[in-house]
Order: structure tokens, then sequence, then C-alpha cells
């Protein structure tokens, strides 16, 4: 039965579990310069509707150091639901490929490319939710602090798809998340109803008071363009500085999924600070989604 990554929830603990420890395993064989050709000849199909720097590059090269091949459909080449019915595109690529990776921009999309392929399908981005981000992250996480189940993860910011995904986390993980968002901009309800390990609240300082990890992303995501400057207006009070820092713990890290707007949603002098480990989450990206690449292939 093949499997698909299209939301958190299509794995359960011991399933992350095993994401994680084969990430371990291809991060430190990479390190070591020993190859891991697990997909060898494989070919990943890459749709992209929307445009990206870390999901292209580290998917790309992901396949090419399991030994596969990874094509990129760029958002004029497909057009799937345009050109053609995304079933028809599904079923199409399902003879040709091996793995589907779509960054879209609705979920539904690449629920229905699932729906309809016969070989597994991982959401790279969606308006709903975006898991191999924070399968990433999580791993990091694992990384600095050791373990999950007695991290504090504060989100301080829009409560967006890689909300909605941590939060989904929480759900499946147990851990406990505290969230701040200005009214109106809160994460998906259905999803908050799901945790029991999850406070919303919209005072950052409440939030992230005793976190171990401070958490963001930027204010206007892509299809939101037109509503920055007054999102912006709205978001500071939400921005991570040192002030807002020195209200977490002493030894809380910083983490932000990229691309960052400095000087809006985060200050240089945090990103680029001792307690920033954004760009070592930037890095796990590739060894994460080699794991689950690699994962659900085998299982399909």
């Amino acid at each position: 039965m093949k499997r698909d990554f299209v939301s958190i929830f299509d794995l359960n603990q011991d399933e992350m579990n095993q994401v994680f420890a084969l990430s371990t395993t291809l991060k430190s064989s990479l390190k070591k310069g020993i190859a891991h050709k697990m997909l060898l000849d494989e070919p990943l199909a890459r749709l992209f509707e929307k445009p990206s720097l870390r999901t292209r590059v580290t998917f790309e090269t992901g396949m090419t150091q399991l030994g596969g091949h990874a094509i990129y459909l760029a958002p004029t080449d497909a057009r799937l639901g345009t050109r053609e019915t995304i079933a028809d595109g599904a079923k199409n690529l399902s003879r040709w490929v091996d793995v589907i990776m779509a960054r879209v921009f609705a979920h539904k999309t690449v629920e229905d490319l699932a729906k309809n392929a016969s070989i597994p399908v991982i959401n790279g981005l969606s308006d709903l939710e975006h898991p191999c981000q924070i399968m990433a992250d999580l791993f990091t996480i694992i990384e600095k602090k050791d373990r999950l189940d007695t991290i504090t993860i504060a989100y301080v910011g829009d409560g967006n798809n890689v909300c909605n995904s941590f939060i989904a986390a929480a759900r499946v993980l147990g851990v406990r998340l505290s969230i701040a968002t200005p009214r109106g901009y809160e994460p998906e309800q259905s999803y908050l109803a799901k945790a029991q390990t999850v406070s919303m609240t919209h005072d950052p300082h409440t939030a992230v008071k005793d976190a171990d990890i401070l958490y963001t992303d930027v204010w206007a995501s892509m299809g939101q363009e037109n509503e920055a400057a007054e999102r912006k207006e709205i978001f500071m009070p939400y921005q991570i500085n040192s002030r807002l820092l020195k209200a977490a713990s002493r030894d809380c890290l910083v983490m932000h999924c990229l691309p960052a707007h400095r000087g809006e949603e985060i200050t240089d002098e945090i990103i680029d600070g001792p307690q920033s480990i954004v760009f070592d989450q930037a890095e796990n990206r590739l060894h994460v989604q080699k794991a689950i690449m690699t994962w659900l292939v085998e299982r399909s």
C-alpha cells in the first residue's frame, strides 16, 4: 500500500521517530563521505506553483545524493487544473516517475494528487500545511536539545501553514506549543481543536515565557503581498528581538523557516546571534527530506 506525506497527520509518533532516525543516519553518512544510494535511478517529479530556494535545491540535491533523478516542473509546465485535470496529471506522472513532490497554493491540489497517483506524493508546501519544514525543524530541535518531550516551543507571528503543521506535530508527539498571534490571524481552529498540548494567546510575552525554542515566520506569505504594509503595522509587536528573547528561557534557541524579512519579523542581531539555529534547520531540510523520500518509497 502506497504512503503519502501530505500532512503531518499522515505519520504517527513511531513513524516520525523512524524518519528522524533515518535522517540521522543519512546526515552522518554524508558528513563521513559515505555513499547512500538508497533510491538508485528512481526519478522524482517536482511540481512548483510557488517559487522556492530551499525546497527546490534540497529536494534536487537530496535525490541526487540518493542516486536518483529530480525533474523540475515550473509553474508554466504542468498547469494542473488548467491545462489538464489534477487527476489526469497524477495518473500520467505515476507511469513515468516514482515520487511526486508538489509545492502548491491550495492544499486540495496536493490532496487530489495523492488521491489519484499510484506513487508517493509529498507536500512541499500548501496554504494549509508545510509538513517537510516542520519535520526538519523537529529534527533540529532533537539535535540541539536531545529530546522533544520536555521542550516548550513558542511560535510568534502569523497563524499560517507552518503554525498549523506545528499544531499537528504537537498533537502527534505531545510537544508543548505556545502560540501568539494578533487577533484575526490565528491558526486553523480545526487544528487547534485537535491538540491538547497547545496554548493560544495574543500576547507574545506570555507565549515566550520559559520557552526553550522561539520560532517565527514571515508576516505576509506568498500570495499575500498586497497585505504586506497592513500586516507590518499589525505584527510589529510580535517581532523577535532582544527584548522578546529575554522573556524566554536563558538557553532559548531561535528558529525561522526562511526566507526572513530582516527588520520585520526578526532583527539582524537575533537571526545572526549566538542563540540562532536558523541555518542549521535550513541545512536539515536536505537530510530530513531525503529520509522522507526513502521512507515513503520503501513502504509503497
